[in-house]
């Protein structure tokens, strides 16, 4: 291929087509092709191209606290994090049906990463995706109010397949956080899914939504065939620290 072809390529934004042709399909090898292999390889390259490309903006727009890679998550029976579980969620079904994901245990046990490892993961699955530290977000909704912004933030929350909420009941809501959350999760109701990750056993999060009738609204809209990873054992991180000490 000449330059000129090159050169409309790279205009029309055909970039893997023009990365293959230029890095690894030269003369010789292209003439080991026939003209229908050639296109399905070039095709192909261009196809594999673009869904990276839109799996790294849906990850850049998500915005996760951490790099997290489902195929690295720690198993073990003390732990209570079940292989075949994870496995399950990471079909993203629980996705397509709005479902509810809800990861509870100590400090420092990993929450937080396996949340965003289903994110990431769905993220490669073509699904939009929000992260978002549960009293950040909340603080960050009531900027939006004062600056007239709110109604438009909450849209964009909706619009999102899966929404993680980080270290939910860190502390008591007050009252227009509370209805914040309400509206989230009226908004989601069968049609958003959603991850919550929180130290608190699911039990107390009444007492931190606060106004039982509004928690009771909000409760019954979560556990409802919400799926259950309650993490079990000491801080990973903890561990981490204490064998390093050992080693040195």
């Amino acid at each position: 291929m000449n330059a000129a072809t090159l050169d409309k390529m790279r205009q029309m934004k055909l970039l893997g087509m023009h990365q293959v042709v230029t890095t690894g399909l030269n003369a010789e090898k292209s003439g080991l092709y026939t003209a229908d292999e050639l296109i399905a390889q070039l095709v192909e390259a261009e196809w594999d191209d673009r869904r990276n490309r839109n799996t790294e903006q849906r990850i850049k727009n998500a915005r996760f606290r951490y790099k997290a890679d489902i195929n690295d998550l720690y198993y073990d029976v003390d732990r209570n994090l079940d292989r075949n579980q994870v496995m399950e969620l990471a079909d993203c079904r629980f996705i397509d049906k709005g479902g509810c994901v809800l990861i509870t245990g100590c400090t420092g046990i990993g929450k937080s990463y396996i949340a965003s490892a289903l994110g990431y993961h769905a993220c490669s699955q073509g699904y939009r995706v929000m992260y978002h530290s549960a009293a950040r977000l909340f603080a960050m909704l009531k900027m939006r109010k004062a600056d007239g912004s709110y109604f438009r933030e909450m849209n964009r929350i909706e619009r999102q397949q899966l929404l993680i909420l980080d270290d939910f009941g860190l502390q008591p809501l007050d009252a227009q956080s509370r209805t914040a959350l309400m509206e989230i999760i009226e908004d989601r109701s069968g049609k958003g899914a959603l991850i919550i990750t929180s130290q608190l056993p699911v039990s107390q999060w009444d007492d931190v939504i606060g106004e039982q009738i509004i928690a009771d609204a909000i409760l019954d809209r979560i556990l409802h065939q919400a799926h259950r990873l309650d993490l079990k054992g000491t801080s990973l991180r903890q561990n981490l620290k204490l064998e390093e000490a050992l080693v040195s």
